[in-house]
């Protein structure tokens, strides 16, 4: 078995990108969505570099996250990464790459009630941000 907190900040990210997703397209389905584009634009504004940033940021501001979960995020954004997103400037994508390090290390580690718990705080937390832009 693998010591998976040895894992580097990108692989992490790699595996916690792909968890969020699924987390997140299951939400969607639920909801009742079922239109491939309404979909896929539902989704941009959980999964965006720009709305995983965010959302990090609130949970550091709002203390949510433990020390070691801090310390996953930040082997994350701290990560030398030789790709960039599409449509977010370094900053945004790092801090990004920190919020799906963290998914990562929780889905790894088997922690899945806390990770469930981040993850259902998300889409309460895009929810309220988006009710308010309408």
């Amino acid at each position: 078995m693998r010591d998976h907190t040895q894992l580097n900040g990108l692989a992490l990210a790699y595996v916690g990108d792909a968890i969020y997703e699924i987390y997140i397209r299951d939400y969607l389905i639920e909801k009742g969505e079922t239109k491939p584009n309404k979909l896929h634009r539902a989704a941009t504004h959980y999964v965006s570099a720009k709305a995983q940033a965010f959302l990090i940021q609130q949970m550091l501001q709002e203390n949510l996250l433990t020390e070691n979960e801090e310390l996953y995020y930040r082997r994350g954004r701290n990560a030398k990464s030789h790709t960039s997103a599409k449509n977010a400037d370094i900053t945004t994508y790092r801090v990004a790459t920190g919020f799906e390090a963290l998914m990562g290390y929780l889905h790894l580690t088997k922690q899945t009630e806390r990770m469930e718990e981040l993850i259902n705080w998300c889409i309460e937390k895009v929810g309220e941000t988006h009710e308010e832009r309408k």
